[in-house]
């Protein structure tokens, strides 16, 4: 049974000081600040609105039509396609790279604006917990970790899509310093690792799995996020060598034994069970303790999931319950030739994706391939409701980032072919796994992590990772229609995407929005837009 805590939080409103004094009774339908982190549920209600608002609405914010917002790097790959993008001018302008700060002003302003709401928020967090009555250092350190987290985590996406950003670190409670300029790539990467080192080194946080947290952050989540976050950091524009301490943070979630790959299930002959696959247990939500280490969290009638609808083309509408049916996260086919259809299980039919329909009459009705990972037969044929969890940080991403760290910072080491084995192993699930790993040994440390990044590229794509790869190894996987599963990883900028447009140095960031620039007048656009 799934432990279910979804927070509703109504937030404080921050009133202005008035001039008269002759009204002094407290309000009782609206918190001023003043009153606000009087007692330890002001505290973690404060922390409980963070899981639900900023970074987080990266993954949850949009519609059966749009995508969510961590779609839209996908989009600008140049290998993912939205029926619906003729009226979403979004989609269009990410896949045709025509995107710039006044046609996507709107779209660009809401990620811009709730990611620092959410900073915001958690400012304001970090600020008044220490001061809180009645909360004791324990519960002091655990809020704050959760609140660091989610305010390095809105950073991340920050720094990540726009570059230099203002940097605000308190929260806002006078009309002063309103103006704020944008502060260096590197400033804000140290205020990420600081947060994300003092919620995984003193925040207190348990050493579980969120679902058995009861969906709260822990050790494992922070370390995740860390781990990636160094990783980032050895790519670009830093370039700063970090591989030794994400290998470490990936160690740490990896040794702590809460989380592992889900596997297969065989027949007594040992035949593969097709929907007892280890990606069918992920999709029926078999393997939230083990494979989920950062999870969007959802439950019908509060917040339910729009990603079961882009499991069918538009026009399979009317044979599930929803109203609207999208292929919102269409792979093209460029994207699938990165696959060996022959030998991995991720590209066989109801695994990763399917790309057929047993209609009424029995018959079968064949389209293009869509994930399958999100279909929900409850929600499609009988309810039109989703309550499945989003897989955000996965186990697999865990091990993938100690797998190329490891090899950066000391070679191609038994240990960092055994976390590329591990996951490989259960894609090419007949394959002989001692034969992986011998061919996997005699690779240089180049060869190597390239074989890692391939992995990356087949295995994350529904964590959403591979826009952020491309922009951090500055590489873009060029595939081969030959089947065989073949990628060269060529140089971002120059090569053309699926849609014949052309990187250039600028699409390494998004523009800041028009209405950002008119706000502040310390902003600057990013250069080329």
């Amino acid at each position: 049974m799934k432990y279910f805590k979804i927070y509703i939080i109504s937030f404080l409103t921050i009133f202005g000081i008035s001039c008269s004094d002759f009204l002094e009774e407290k309000p009782r339908d609206e918190i001023s600040i003043d009153q606000y982190f009087e007692t330890p549920a002001h505290a973690e209600n404060a922390v409980n609105s963070l899981y639900r608002n900023g970074a987080p609405q990266m993954y949850s914010s949009g519609g059966v039509y749009s995508g969510t917002r961590i779609l839209l790097g996908q989009y600008m790959t140049g290998f993912f396609d939205n029926e619906y993008k003729g009226q979403e001018p979004h989609i269009q302008n990410a896949q045709q790279l025509t995107l710039n700060g006044i046609n996507l002003d709107e779209y660009l302003s809401g990620i811009w604006g709730d990611l620092y709401l959410g900073i915001s928020r958690a400012n304001n967090a970090i600020k008044y917990i220490p001061e809180t009555p009645g909360l004791d250092t324990e519960q002091s350190n655990k809020l704050m970790a959760e609140a660091k987290f989610y305010r390095a985590f809105g950073y991340y996406f920050l720094v990540r899509l726009f570059g230099d950003v203002p940097l605000i670190e308190e929260p806002y409670e006078s009309l002063e310093n309103l103006f704020v300029p944008r502060s260096s790539v590197n400033e804000v990467y140290d205020l990420i690792t600081s947060d994300l080192e003092f919620a995984v080194n003193s925040g207190g946080l348990p050493e579980a799995s969120m679902v058995n947290n009861g969906y709260r952050i822990t050790q494992g989540t922070v370390a995740s996020l860390l781990a990636e976050v160094y990783l980032t950091m050895g790519g670009y524009p830093l370039e700063t060598n970090k591989y030794t301490e994400a290998a470490q943070m990936a160690r740490k979630v990896i040794n702590s034994n809460v989380y592992s790959l889900t596997q297969h299930d065989f027949d007594v002959e040992g035949e593969l069970i097709p929907e007892r696959s280890a990606y069918n247990k992920i999709r029926n939500e078999e393997a939230l303790a083990n494979e989920y280490v950062y999870l969007i969290e959802y439950f019908v009638g509060i917040s339910t999931s729009v990603y079961p609808q882009w499991s069918y083309p538009v026009s399979f509408a009317s044979d599930v319950k929803y109203a609207i049916t999208n292929s919102a996260y269409q792979p093209v086919k460029e994207f699938l030739w990165g696959y060996n259809k022959d030998i991995d299980l991720r590209m066989q039919e109801k695994q990763y994706y399917h790309s057929s329909f047993e209609a009424n009459d029995g018959s079968i009705v064949e389209f293009p391939m869509t994930p399958f990972i999100w279909h929900d037969d409850e929600a499609l044929f009988e309810t039109a409701n989703s309550g499945k969890d989003l897989r955000a940080y996965s186990y697999a991403d865990v091990l993938l980032i100690a797998a190329e760290a490891i090899a950066k910072s000391e070679g191609v080491t038994a240990e960092a072919v055994d976390y590329l084995t591990q996951v490989r192993k259960r894609a090419y699930w007949e394959l002989d796994e001692a034969t992986i790993k011998s061919e996997l040994s005699g690779l240089s440390a180049d060869e190597f992590i390239e074989e890692v990044w391939k992995e990356r590229y087949r295995e994350l794509v529904f964590d959403f990772k591979l826009w952020f790869d491309m922009v951090r190894t500055r590489k873009y996987p060029k595939t081969s229609e030959t089947g065989n599963g073949e990628i060269d990883f060529v140089n971002f900028v120059g090569q053309a995407n699926t849609w014949g447009k052309t990187f250039e140095t600028k699409h390494l960031l998004l523009p800041l929005p028009e209405r950002e620039l008119q706000r502040n007048p310390s902003l600057k656009q990013n250069e080329g837009y």
